[in-house]
């Protein structure tokens, strides 16, 4: 009776084990991942056999240029918007002049009192002159005494000499003058080159710094882009000048751009394409090659967006 017990026992133990084996395996199969989809955007087509990828930026042509100010100062007027295209030479901004235009203001009364002195002296001068021309005139030496005409020449040199420094002193007050105007014209900052406004963080009412955070104003040429690439340094032997590439927008690659070679820059940097800041630190560091792009006919880019880089080079 015993045995039959204990066969049952060991029966019954036998499917209950493979029961809760079956319900383990259906737990786990309940929490397996599902099979991955379709990717929604099919990768870019390899264009070349061997190449060397890398993350590019885009910039504008002969690279963006951050406006900076000569001196730190509050700001009076904006004069360009966002996306005004904008010539050599344009003013941009302007900081507070106005106490170098009471300084001018100050000068030009300066100016004005030396040219007055210099009327004086000018007539000191026609006095002198006339009363030496007298004495000579004369032509008779008991007429006048040596020491008369001598008196006479002595005041003609002074009368010259006080002439001399009266002129001097108008020269001066235009000179100082003159460096004002430039002084004031260095607070309206000018366009370096011709562009595009890409950005302005500047308002008028605000404090411009000449070491600030981010520019007051970037500016470049948008009608021609280049691309920025950041090769690892672990590649950066299989790059030569004048070698193929291009390049896809990310997350669209089927927006291929042909690139042209323009330079490499021969210093290895730390990578900083993330966020553009030189502070930024990272373990990667990176060769930095220049490529030019037509902009596409059919598809906006804009300055500053990455882009994937395949650049042609022998296998390793």
């Amino acid at each position: 009776m015993f045995s039959v017990i204990l066969r049952y026992t060991t029966i019954l133990g036998a499917v209950a084990g493979v029961a809760a084996m079956a319900a383990v395996m259906r737990k786990q199969g309940d929490n397996e991942l599902p099979q991955a989809d379709t990717p929604p955007v099919a990768p870019a087509a390899k264009p070349f056999l061997h190449a060397v990828a890398a993350t590019g930026i885009l910039e504008a042509l002969s690279e963006n240029v951050a406006v900076g100010v000569p001196a730190p100062g509050l700001v009076m007027e904006v004069m360009v918007h966002v996306n005004d295209a904008i010539e050599e030479g344009q003013p941009l901004f302007r900081l507070d002049d106005r106490e170098l235009q009471a300084e001018k203001t100050n000068q030009q009364a300066q100016l004005e009192v030396a040219r007055a002195e210099l009327q004086v002296r000018e007539a000191f001068v026609e006095k002198a002159k006339r009363q030496l021309g007298r004495l000579v005139s004369l032509g008779d030496s008991q007429a006048i005494s040596r020491e008369q005409l001598d008196a006479a020449q002595d005041d003609m040199a002074i009368a010259n000499a006080q002439l001399a420094a009266a002129r001097s002193q108008v020269t001066a007050a235009e000179a100082a003058i003159q460096r004002l105007d430039t002084l004031i014209g260095r607070l309206t900052m000018k366009a370096p080159r011709a562009g595009t406004v890409l950005q302005v963080n500047i308002r008028a009412g605000e404090y411009a710094a000449t070491a600030p955070k981010v520019p007051a104003m970037v500016i470049g040429d948008t009608g021609k882009l280049q691309v920025r690439a950041d090769i690892d340094e672990q590649n950066a032997t299989r790059i030569r000048p004048g070698q193929k590439a291009v390049a896809t927008l990310k997350g669209d690659p089927r927006v291929s751009m042909p690139l042209e070679f323009i330079r490499v820059e021969p210093y290895i940097i730390p990578k900083v394409s993330l966020t553009g800041a030189s502070t930024e630190r990272v373990d990667t560091r990176v060769l930095q090659v220049m490529f030019s792009l037509q902009k596409p006919a059919d598809t906006p880019v804009y300055v500053g967006q990455q882009v994937d880089v395949l650049i042609e080079a022998p296998e390793r």
